[in-house]
C-alpha cells in the first residue's frame, strides 16, 4: 500500500498518523517500548512533581495542535 504524502495537507497527515496510532494500540499485544523510554517518562513525572510542567487534556491538546496548524 502506498500513501502520497506529498499530496496530503498536515491536516490529514496527522489524522493519518492517530488511525495508524489507534490501531496500533489495538492490535500489537507484544509490542515493547523502546528502552530510553522509560527514562523520559521519569523525566516527565519529575517535572510534574516539581510543578515543572502539567498535564493536559488530550482532547483540548489535540484541539490547540490542530488551531496551530490550520
Amino acid at each position: 500500500m502506498a500513501i502520497n504524502l506529498q499530496n496530503m495537507i498536515t491536516k490529514e497527515k496527522l489524522m493519518t498518523m492517530e488511525l495508524l496510532w489507534d490501531d496500533l494500540c489495538k492490535n500489537q499485544i507484544n509490542f515493547a517500548s523502546p528502552s530510553w523510554h522509560e527514562n523520559l517518562l521519569k523525566d516527565r513525572e519529575k517535572a510534574i512533581a516539581e510543578g515543572k510542567d502539567e498535564f493536559v487534556d488530550c482532547e483540548e491538546a489535540k484541539k490547540e495542535i490542530m488551531k496551530s496548524i490550520s
